[in-house]
C-alpha cells in the first residue's frame, strides 16, 4: 500500500488511514465512557499536516468522515444524499486508485475547501442521520438511542408509544400517510417521493427500476471475435502469474512421467495426404476369403475386331433385314451391343453414346469381381465318409436266406422263438398258430383259434413250456408239448397248482380254465378282456406278461401274474393310444411307446422316470437292449430312433435305412446285432456295440441288407426275431412265409 501511494502520501498518512480502519468496531464502547465535550467541526478545522506521524488531531466524528463507512441517517436533503454518494463515491475511487498510484482521497478533501452542507438548511429539525457505520444495529437493542451525531451526542430512538388507535387516527388525518415508510436504522417515518412511488410500482409489475431501459433493443456482442486492440480491463497482473505454480509443476511431472511409461500416447501429427482404397490390396489373413491364396486377376475386356473399326469391311455391314431383326431383339439378346457402320475417316465418327453407361458397367464389374469369389473345396472325398469298420471285422451277422417256412395261408403278423433256440412260434390271419421246428423248417403242430392272431410269445424260462397268443380279445396261454417231457409237464403241474382264493377279488380280466376238448388241443387257461388285444410280451422271469388292449382310457395296459392268476391296471389315466410296451430286462421298468412318446415307469415307485421324445409321426414298435441303457424304436414314417438312456431323453441317432414304413424292430439277446423290418420286404441288420465305458458312444454300423419277401397288398416285413444263441434272423411277411436268415 504505501509503496503505491508514495506519490502523494507520506507515513504518516499510512499510519493514519490504518488506525482509522482499525477504530470503527470499538467507537460505541469508547463513546459511552468518554465525557461528551464539545468538538470543533471538521469543515472548520484546518487541514492536518501530511508530514505529522501522529493522529490525535482528529476526532472521533472527523474519523467517521474519513473511515469509509456507509451513512445511514435520514434523507433529510438532498444535500444530505448527495454527501454520502460522494462519500461512497471517494471510498470507491480510493480502493482502485490505490493500485494505479492516484492520490488517495483524503488528502484531496482534507486539502480542499469544504463547503458546510448544513449550512443553507433552513429546517429547524435536529439532524437525525445514524453515523453508526458498519455496525450491527442488534447491538444498540439494549440501548436507548441509535448512535451519534456529527458533534457526538447521541441520537435516541423514537418514542413507540403509539397504540392502533392513535396509528388509525393518524392514518386518517396524514394524507401522506400511504406513502410514508419506516426507517429501521432510526425508527423515523420516511415519505417516499413520486419518482421513489414510482420505481416501486414498476418492481412490483415486474418491469425495470430504470425507465429509460430497453430490455426489447438489439443485443451488442461486447466480446467479439475480432483481435481488439484496447484490453477490456487495465488491471495489472498478480504477483502469482510470475511465481510458478507448484500444483502446476506436479500435473507436468505426473504427465511426463506417465508419457515415459507408455500411459499416454502424444499426438501424432496428422497425415494430409489423400487416401484411396486399393480392391486388389492384401486382405486380412485372418478372413475366410483370405485363408484361401488364390489371385484372381481383374475381368479383362475382349479385344477390339473388325467390326469396330470405323470402316469395317463390307462383310461385317449388317443389312437392313439384320439391322430391322437387330433392333427388334432384346438387348441381352444381341450378339453385339451396336450396329457396325462405316465412316469416310475418323475424324468423321460421331461420340458414342452408350460411353457413359458401360464404363460405369465395366466399374462394377472391377467392383464386384472380387466378392465373387468362389471358394475352391481342397478336400479329399475319401475323407468325406466317416472312418467306420468294415463289415467283415463286424462279423457274425446274418448274410443270406437260409430257410423259408411255408404253410400259412395268409399274412404272417407275428412269430416268437423258444428261449432254447429249437421252436419257433407263429400267429397269422388265417386264424392258426403253428408252431415249427428251426433246424428243419417242419410245422410240428398247427393250432386253430379261429381268429385273426395279433401277438404270439414264448415264456422266456427254459423251464416253463408255455406260449402266449393274443386272438380278439382273449389271451391264449398254449402248452405246445415239445422238446423235454419233464418242462411240459413241470408246466401242466404249476398251473393246476393254483387254489382259488375264498373272496375273488374284482379283476380287469378273467381267468379262464380250458375244457378237456381245448386241453387236447393244447390250451391250458384263457384270459378274457372286454377289449380286443393287439400285444402281449413276457417279463424275463416269465411270471409276468403285459398286455395292450385297443381301448380307450386308462385301461390299456394290463399286467396278469401268472403263479396267482392275478390281474392288474398299472396306469390311472392315459397319455394317449398305447402302440408297445416291453419290461426293463434288469431293473422294474416298464416301457410303454404311445404314438408320439416313450414313456418309462418305474414299476416299485409306481411313478413316472422318463420321457422319451422320438420326433417321429407315430411309433410302431420297440425293443430294449439286453443290457437296459439303450432303447430303439421303429416308426411308420421311416425311421429308427435310437436311445441313450444315459445321455439323454432325445434321440442319440436317426437312422433312414427304410424307404417305406417300419413295422418291427429286434435286438439279438447276446450279439450287438439289432435288426428292423418294413413294408419295403427289406430287413436291415445293423451292428450296434454298446461299450462298458460311459465316455464313449454306442458304435452304430448298417452291415446287411436282406430281402427274401416279396410285398404283398402293400405290406412287406410284419415282425423280425433274433434267434436266442445263433447270429440268425427270423421274419415273417405279408406274402405268407417266413424266412430264416443265417
Amino acid at each position: 500500500m504505501a509503496g503505491a501511494r508514495g506519490a502523494g502520501l507520506g507515513a504518516a498518512a499510512a499510519a493514519a488511514a490504518a488506525a482509522a480502519e482499525e477504530r470503527p468496531e470499538k467507537r460505541p464502547l469508547e463513546s459511552e465512557t468518554e465525557p461528551e465535550r464539545e468538538k470543533p467541526s471538521l469543515l472548520s478545522a484546518p487541514a492536518p499536516s501530511l508530514g505529522h506521524g501522529s493522529d490525535s488531531g482528529l476526532s472521533d466524528s472527523e474519523e467517521s468522515v474519513f473511515s469509509g463507512l456507509e451513512d445511514s441517517g435520514s434523507d433529510t436533503s438532498e444535500e444530505e444524499g448527495g454527501a454520502s454518494s460522494g462519500e461512497q463515491h471517494s471510498r470507491t475511487e480510493k480502493t482502485t486508485g490505490q493500485q494505479v498510484g492516484t492520490p488517495s482521497p483524503r488528502t484531496e478533501e482534507a486539502s480542499m475547501p469544504v463547503k458546510d452542507e448544513y449550512a443553507e438548511d433552513s429546517s429547524d429539525e435536529e439532524d437525525i442521520r445514524n453515523t453508526v457505520g458498519n455496525v450491527p444495529l442488534e447491538w444498540y437493542d439494549d440501548f436507548p438511542h441509535v448512535g451519534y451525531d456529527l458533534d457526538g451526542r447521541r441520537i435516541y430512538k423514537p418514542l413507540r408509544s403509539q397504540d392502533e388507535l392513535d396509528q388509525f387516527l393518524d392514518k386518517m388525518d396524514n394524507p401522506d400517510y400511504w406513502r410514508t415508510v419506516q426507517d429501521r436504522t432510526t425508527g423515523h417515518g420516511m415519505r417516499l417521493t413520486d419518482e421513489q412511488v414510482a420505481l416501486v410500482r414498476r418492481l412490483q409489475r415486474g418491469q425495470f427500476g430504470d425507465v429509460s431501459f430497453d430490455p426489447y433493443e438489439p443485443a451488442v456482442d461486447f466480446f467479439s471475435g475480432d483481435l481488439m486492440i484496447h484490453p477490456v480491463t487495465n488491471r495489472p497482473a498478480d504477483k502469482r502469474s510470475f511465481i510458478p505454480s507448484l500444483v502446476e509443476k506436479e500435473k507436468v511431472s505426473r504427465m511426463v512421467h506417465a508419457i515415459k511409461m507408455g500411459w499416454i500416447q502424444p499426438r501424432r501429427p496428422r497425415d494430409h495426404t489423400p487416401s484411396f482404397y486399393d480392391l486388389w490390396a492384401q486382405e486380412d489373413p485372418n478372413a475366410v476369403l483370405g485363408r484361401h491364396k488364390m489371385h484372381v486377376p481383374a475381368p479383362k475386356l475382349a479385344l477390339p475386331g473388325h467390326a469396330e473399326s470405323y470402316n469395317p469391311p463390307p462383310e461385317y455391314l449388317p443389312s437392313e433385314e439384320e439391322r430391322l431383326a437387330w433392333e427388334q431383339q432384346e438387348p441381352d439378346e444381341r450378339k453385339l451391343g451396336f450396329l457396325p457402320r462405316s465412316f469416310p475417316s475418323l475424324r468423321a465418327v460421331p461420340a458414342y453414346g452408350r460411353f457413359i453407361q458401360e464404363r460405369f458397367e465395366r466399374c462394377l464389374d472391377l467392383y464386384l469381381c472380387p466378392r465373387q469369389r468362389k471358394m475352391r473345396v481342397n478336400v479329399d472325398p475319401e475323407e468325406l465318409i466317416p472312418k467306420l469298420p468294415r463289415p467283415r471285422d463286424l462279423q457274425p451277422f446274418p448274410t443270406c436266406l437260409a430257410l423259408v417256412y411255408r404253410g400259412h395261408s395268409d399274412l404272417v403278423r407275428c412269430l416268437s422263438v423258444s428261449p432254447g433256440g429249437q421252436w419257433l412260434a407263429s400267429g397269422s390271419d388265417d386264424g392258426s398258430v403253428r408252431l415249427w421246428e428251426v433246424a428243419t423248417a417242419r410245422c410240428m403242430r398247427t393250432v386253430p383259434v379261429g381268429a385273426v392272431v395279433r401277438s404270439v410269445a414264448w415264456n422266456p424260462q427254459p423251464t416253463t413250456c408255455l406260449v402266449a397268443v393274443a386272438v380278439e380279445d382273449a389271451v391264449l396261454l398254449l402248452n405246445p408239448a415239445l422238446g423235454d417231457r419233464l418242462a411240459v409237464g413241470s408246466t401242466d403241474q404249476l398251473l393246476s397248482a393254483f387254489t382259488p382264493p375264498q373272496e375273488p377279488a374284482a379283476q380287469p380280466a378273467r381267468w379262464l380254465e380250458a375244457s378237456e376238448e381245448e386241453r387236447r388241443a393244447g390250451l391250458r387257461l384263457r384270459i378274457c378282456h372286454g377289449q380286443p388285444v393287439t400285444q402281449v410280451t413276457w417279463h424275463g422271469r416269465g411270471d409276468y406278461m403285459a398286455v395292450v388292449l385297443a381301448a380307450l382310457g386308462h385301461t390299456q395296459v394290463l399286467i396278469h401274474q401268472l403263479s396267482r392268476r392275478r390281474s392288474q391296471s398299472p396306469f390311472r389315466r392315459s397319455h394317449g393310444q398305447v402302440q408297445r410296451v416291453a419290461f426293463h430286462p434288469v431293473r422294474p421298468f416298464l416301457l410303454v411307446a404311445s404314438q408320439r412318446s416313450i414313456r418309462l415307469y418305474h414299476l416299485l415307485r409306481q411313478e413316472l422316470t422318463k420321457k422319451l421324445m422320438p420326433n417321429c409321426k407315430w411309433v410302431s414298435s420297440l425293443a430294449v437292449h439286453p443290457a437296459g441303457d439303450n432303447v430303439i424304436c421303429g416308426s411308420y414314417d421311416s425311421k429308427l430312433v435310437w436311445f441313450d438312456l444315459d445321455l439323454s431323453t432325445k434321440p442319440y441317432r436317426v437312422l433312414r435305412h427304410h424307404k417305406k414304413a417300419l413295422r418291427a424292430v429286434a435286438f439279438h439277446p447276446r450279439y450287438p446285432l439289432f435288426a428292423s423290418g418294413s413294408d419295403d420286404g427289406s430287413v436291415i441288420v445293423c451292428h450296434g456295440r454298446v461299450y462298458s465305458d460311459l465316455l464313449q458312444n454306442p458304435l452304430l454300423v448298417p452291415v446287411k441288407v436282406l430281402k427274401g419277401h416279396s410285398t404283398t397288398r402293400d405290406l412287406g416285413v410284419l415282425d423280425v426275431a433274433f434267434h436266442p444263441t445263433q447270429p440268425w434272423v427270423f421274419s415273417s411277411g405279408a406274402d405268407g412265409t417266413i424266412c430264416l436268415f443265417t
